[in-house]
């Protein structure tokens, strides 16, 4: 069965609602007026429940099927990036500074042409619960949602949810149980020494020398301190320090992404940051202060879940356009959340060729939006079928 033809029919409402949410980019908690234009769609299509102001901003929405039965959970997230827009198009972002860069304007018109189709046919079982999360690129918005109660308060038995992918083939799936992407850690370090003129530097302790080896150093982490055949990225990303080119400086500092899958081996990752760190600092005869950073946990899918979504996406797009078996990538995602707080499964979903994700050419392909409803609405029909 290839996109639902009720959902088909809906494909140039859903290109508009898109393209709106396109031209009105907002940020981290601060999505207001995107949950007010998801609020006025869903009470449009007649869902029976909407709660507003979950983790500030989101929404989460309630269809009951016909008859008894439990609660399944879809999940999109709604913030966008401080990213100035360069597509040129005529839906472009009229928010400077702002745009829909990681595609979640679609994530949203997905869940939105699904709960437009669930609410008219309710061909199932139990209920289903539409969550719509602000805060996913920062912030932790799914963490706070699931810290707000949303499982327990709504029944929610199990959850799912979508990204799509540049630069994969249309409608093609992707996804693997166990971890499928990265735990996302960040580290800061301000380094102190004593300042002075750069033609003496025997007067001075030199905070730019202590940073070349700290960054060199830390890599050796991964190179001699961690079984070959485990997986930890760790990224100096940031260096700063200095005012002229005749000037040592008082102080410096550089951070640092460090991502892993496993428990141990984010331990061990910083473990070792902070000696290195810190056996440096002794070495230079500066002062070091690390501020190291727990973020998102690494996004397990279950594997029962993730069994039943890939045959689900076998069923719109092909038995040729599903790979359930994927490697794992190192990106992170706060969906992370929702899976430790129930069974379920996320999945990359091609949208075709285009920039990629965070960059200011990127576009949503509003070809995949009926192709992404129509996977929704199929999850929950398979999952919870009529008797």
């Amino acid at each position: 069965m290839p996109v639902l033809n009720r959902i088909a029919d809906y494909s140039a409402e859903m290109t508009g609602w898109r393209r709106y949410l396109h031209q009105h980019p907002e940020l981290e908690f601060d999505c207001h007026a995107t949950a007010g234009f998801i609020a006025e769609r869903l009470r449009e299509f007649g869902v029976d429940e909407v709660h507003e102001g979950i983790a500030t901003s989101g929404i989460v929405a309630i269809i009951n099927g016909q008859g008894a039965g439990p609660t399944i959970g879809l999940r999109a997230d709604m913030d966008a990036l401080p990213i100035e827009e360069i597509t040129g198009a005529e839906h472009a972002s009229t928010v400077q500074g702002r745009m829909h860069a990681c595609g979640h304007d679609g994530h949203v018109t997905m869940l939105l042409g699904a709960a437009k189709y669930l609410a008219e046919t309710r061909n199932f079982a139990g209920r289903v619960a539409l969550m719509f999360q602000p805060a996913e690129e920062d912030g932790g918005g799914g963490e706070i949602m699931v810290k707000e109660g949303v499982m327990d308060r709504f029944g929610v038995t199990q959850v799912y949810g979508i990204h799509n992918a540049p630069n994969i083939p249309l409608g093609k799936f992707i996804t693997t149980p166990g971890p499928l992407m990265a735990a996302v850690d960040t580290a800061y370090v301000y380094l102190t020494g004593k300042g002075g003129h750069g033609a003496t530097p025997h007067e001075t302790v030199d905070p730019v020398v202590a940073m070349c080896g700290m960054v060199g150093a830390l890599q050796t982490i991964i190179s001699r301190n961690l079984y070959a055949l485990d997986e930890l990225v760790l990224s100096v990303t940031q260096v700063h320090s200095g005012t002229a080119s005749n000037i040592i400086p008082e102080e410096a500092w550089f951070c640092a992404t460090i991502r892993s899958f496993t428990p141990e081996v984010r331990k061990l990752a910083e473990k070792r940051f902070r000696e290195i760190v810190e056996g440096h600092a002794a070495a230079y005869g500066v002062e070091a202060r690390i501020d190291y950073q727990l973020g998102y946990p690494p996004t397990v899918n279950h594997p029962e879940e993730t069994e039943f979504a890939a045959e689900v996406a076998r069923e719109v797009s092909g038995a040729e356009a599903v790979d359930a078996r994927a490697n794992r990538e190192m990106g992170s995602e706060d969906f992370a959340y929702m899976l430790e707080a129930r069974p379920g499964a996320y999945l990359f979903m091609g949208i075709g060729p285009g920039a990629g994700l965070h960059h200011p050419a990127y576009d949503f392909n509003d070809e995949a939006a009926p192709i992404g409803a129509s996977f929704f609405a199929r999850l929950v029909e398979r999952a919870q079928p009529l008797r």
